[in-house]
């Protein structure tokens, strides 16, 4: 039995003799199926020609992400805080030289994931150090390989160690869910935000969408709602899922700004 692991979008599939047929996350609207069809690997192929940079993006924050870049290519972010390390967002690949490293920096007491696309090897991450998974409910329908260690969080935050909380933002999907570090940029806060708010090109903006590939917009009260749930929280800088997708200041600034010129681009006004 083999945990098979989708190679457009990095999922890990619950154990079957042979690979499923169908990956339900890239034929959803908002992923797609690879141009040459649907391909499958496993954590072991991955192992022998891949492997894990490490390295530290700030004093307390430590960004994980697999070279050459597989699937989607995000990177992991390993939050440190003196009541236990977050890892938020997750990847495919997991190997003993990365278990090592973040063991090195205290290893991982939970293990938080914006949304679907990031699921990837969740379950192996968190056998590998014997930690529970955060996953809002609502994304529930989309866990691929069910295990104990999920513990689905409902309502709209949810607090953890270290001053860290969860934010459930929706939009990209139903229960998609940013992280807010008090500790980061210095002290004046930073949102771990996946995509669920995406750093984009210009990083004195982000954006807000429903499909990135197939670039679907999100309606205009969607948006006001993501900014509404980010707004009782102080970030200047926000990290998005690759390693230069980062706002480095003005970052709330860079909310707002972004969700008017978005809704203005609707034909609508900011705020309602």
């Amino acid at each position: 039995m083999t945990h098979y692991i989708c190679v457009t979008c990095g999922m890990q599939f619950a154990a079957a003799d042979n690979p499923p047929a169908h990956c339900p996350i890239c034929e959803d609207e908002r992923q797609y199926v690879g141009w040459q069809g649907q391909q499958w690997t496993m954590l072991a192929a991955l192992q022998s020609d891949h492997h894990n940079e490490i390295r530290e993006v700030e004093p307390g924050l430590t960004g994980i992400g697999t070279q050459p870049s597989f699937a989607i290519g995000q990177r992991a972010l390993l939050v440190e805080t003196e009541e236990g390390n977050l890892l938020w967002d997750c990847i495919s690949l997991i190997d003993d030289a990365t278990i090592d490293a973040v063991r090195s920096r205290g290893g991982v007491a939970a293990i938080a994931i914006s949304h679907p696309h990031y699921y990837s090897s969740m379950v192996e991450w968190s056998r590998a150090f014997d930690t529970p998974i955060y996953l809002h409910v609502d994304d529930r329908e989309h866990v691929m390989r069910p295990d104990p260690a999920i513990e689905f969080w409902t309502g709209e935050t949810k607090s953890l160690f270290g001053g860290l909380t969860l934010i459930r933002c929706g939009g990209h999907f139903a229960g998609g869910t940013v992280a807010h570090w008090p500790d980061g940029a210095n002290g004046k806060g930073a949102l771990l935000v996946g995509d669920i708010i995406q750093v984009v090109q210009d990083r004195r903006y982000v954006s807000f969408m429903y499909s990135y590939p197939n670039l679907i917009p999100l309606p205009a009260e969607t948006v006001r709602r993501i900014v509404e749930a980010v707004e009782p929280y102080a970030f200047d800088r926000l990290y998005g899922a690759w390693w230069d997708r980062v706002v480095m200041q003005d970052g709330k600034p860079a909310v707002y700004r972004s969700a008017e010129r978005y809704i203005r681009a609707l034909g609508g006004q900011f705020p309602a």
